[in-house]
């Protein structure tokens, strides 16, 4: 169901652009809420349930995905020639174990948050990272969508070693998309957060925190 979802995000227009040191992707407000895209996986049985909270480092988003998909789009530009880093807290409270996410049986994510690349006329043109809070992956996994080889999985946390904590991690976008898709990238189209499990049909519940972009 994850094609469905990627057409989606890369069928958006993103119009804002960012151009400070540190750009912040998401404020995690009520009214934020209210006006981001939520788009339902088509064929998943329910919508991941979306809701904001604070904490002594700031607001949060709390994602609950009970044998549901669905995600967030955030439409905004990043310069990655000026911020090239990006940089996610997020927590695992409930994961999703023994599924194999490399699969389209198991290709389910308790927290993942995908960055786009548009690079032609269609969305199935389009390239994807999504960078992944794996249930049972490795730390430095990779490997492609077992729905579209344009979209690669990149492991950056994994509950294997830290269930239920915060965890920090930063990627090099820029080189990220040299690495897994052979493109000089200068700038993104978009962003989104996505946790689901409309293909293992278990539950899971996720925090996401502090997402931005860095110089370095």
């Amino acid at each position: 169901m994850f094609k469905f979802f990627y057409l989606f995000i890369t069928s958006l227009i993103f119009l804002n652009s960012a151009f400070a040191e540190n750009v912040n992707i998401f404020k995690f407000t009520e009214q934020e809420l209210l006006e981001l895209d939520v788009r339902k996986v088509r064929g998943a049985d329910n919508k991941t349930v979306y809701s904001v909270g604070s904490n002594e480092n700031g607001n949060y988003l709390k994602a609950v995905a009970d044998n549901a998909a669905s995600g967030l789009g955030k439409e905004i530009k990043i310069d990655l020639n000026k911020t090239p880093f990006i940089n996610i807290t997020w927590k695992i409270e409930k994961d999703l174990q023994g599924i194999k996410e490399n699969t389209k049986k198991g290709h389910d994510f308790a927290g993942r948050v995908f960055v786009i690349k548009k690079t032609g006329a269609t969305p199935l043109s389009n390239r994807a990272i999504n960078y992944v809070f794996s249930s049972n992956q490795e730390v430095g996994s990779n490997f492609p969508s077992p729905y579209t080889k344009k979209s690669i999985d990149n492991v950056l946390a994994t509950t294997k070693t830290n269930l239920n904590e915060w965890v920090t991690v930063k990627a090099n976008v820029k080189e990220d998309f040299k690495k897994f898709h052979n493109l000089d990238v200068n700038e993104l189209d978009g962003i989104a957060i996505m946790s689901d499990t409309d293909n293992s049909k278990k539950k899971s519940i996720t925090y996401y925190q502090n997402i931005y972009f860095s110089s370095q």
